[in-house]
């Protein structure tokens, strides 16, 4: 394998906005907001900054709003996009700027203003995408990920109605975890018996399995890791940062739909970049792209963390739960913040970055000494996905 990143880059501050229905906020509202939160958290000016990635699919086709928001008129800023994974993507590319020697200060911002444009969740595809069977034009993200759901059920053994139960395990664990969170779109505790009977979305996935639509942003700025302490005395490192694409479930009969490939195989890259030779034990908390929680269930899975079908019992001893051997959404995750696309991902990494700074917004979110945090993002349909997975550390 190629020498990588590791170690070389640091984010040395970083900014999250509240994530929700920001009617009375712009776009270019939300930019600046996380960019304050930014630049004042890592102690330098915007004249500072030498070049900016901005990660958006809906709100706009250039790196232009960060030219003028934030006033950085006639510097390097590059639009990027990579579906769900953009934010995770506006990272990686500004991490690879510095890791390159050709910057010494870059930022990273993702931005989404899903609301006023009446986006109502992910749609139908269009365009004739998919295989020749004439599914891709109907297919709904809900759809596929409940394809997943009942077919690992199938796959494993689990009785329908306590495959349920597990998927409720996971919705009830993020929103008990977001509700501690200010940042928050959806801050209220539900419970089993809400989330079995709320209306079904995609049998078996209900309400309560599916993520929401928000609006949000956020950024980070990176530096080469031998000048991170320069600027604080607990920078972040980057331990790996890797992106799968791929897409041949689609055209393979054979495919289980039990597990997504792309996520497995980033997995694999970025241990193998981090020097990580146990997951379950040497991660210790993720944010994962729970965009329905039986993707959450599946991700356990692929990224080595529970054994192939044994996700189960680590979800009903409590595994991931926040006080468990391996948190996963201490920040109520997808489920909580909603999924305004371009600032998932660096959402993520904020969770992650303050966690391993022992900053988390409430005590009782902390993570206990945490080492290594994961960050999983992930884009497109079961059978055809981009997956980044970020590792960092102190």
């Amino acid at each position: 394998m190629a020498e990588g990143i590791r170690d070389k880059v640091a984010i040395i501050g970083m900014g999250c906005t509240k994530f929700g229905e920001l009617w009375g906020k712009s776009g270019s509202d939300l930019i600046v907001d996380a960019a304050k939160e930014c630049f004042e958290d890592a102690k330098v000016e915007p004249k500072d900054i030498q070049a900016l990635w901005y990660g958006t699919c809906m709100s706009g086709m250039t790196g232009l709003p960060l030219s003028t928001d934030l006033k950085q008129q006639y510097k390097a800023v590059t639009h990027v996009e990579n579906a769900c994974a953009t934010g995770s993507e506006a990272l990686r590319n500004a991490a690879y700027g510095v890791a390159s020697g050709a910057y010494d200060m870059v930022m990273a911002v993702g931005m989404e203003k899903l609301k006023d444009t009446g986006y109502g969740g992910l749609p139908a595809m269009g365009g004739g995408f998919g295989p020749p069977t004439g599914t891709g034009p109907n297919a709904t993200a809900p759809g596929m990920f409940a394809l997943m759901a009942t077919r690992y059920f199938a796959h494993y053994g689990i009785n329908p109605d306590d495959g349920k139960k597990l998927l409720a395990h996971i919705a009830v664990k993020s929103h008990h975890n977001g509700s501690m969170n200010p940042k928050a779109h959806l801050r209220k505790e539900t419970n089993m018996d809400q989330v079995l009977n709320a209306p079904i979305i995609a049998w078996p996935l209900g309400l309560f399995d599916c993520c929401g639509v928000s609006d949000g942003s956020a950024c980070a700025i990176l530096v080469p890791a031998s000048q991170a302490k320069n600027f604080r005395p607990d920078p972040i490192y980057i331990k790996a940062l890797q992106i799968a694409v791929g897409a041949i479930g689609i055209m393979d009969p054979e495919y289980d739909f039990t597990h997504v490939e792309s996520t497995y195989q980033a997995g694999l890259k970025a241990y193998e970049e981090a020097g990580v030779k146990n997951p379950r034990e040497e991660i210790s908390m993720a944010e994962v792209h729970d965009c329905f929680s039986i993707t959450e269930l599946a991700t356990y899975e692929d990224m080595q963390w529970s054994k192939r079908g044994g996700a189960k019992e680590d979800i009903e001893s409590g595994f991931y739960d926040l006080d468990g051997g391996l948190p996963v959404q201490p920040d109520g995750g997808l489920k909580c913040f909603g999924h305004p696309i371009g600032a998932t991902g660096l959402r993520m990494m904020y969770e992650m970055y303050k966690q391993l700074q022992g900053k988390a917004d409430l005590p009782s979110r902390q993570i206990k000494d945490p080492k290594l945090g994961l960050t999983h993002n992930l884009g497109g349909f079961p059978a055809a996905c981009v997956c980044s997975c970020f590792i960092a550390g102190l």
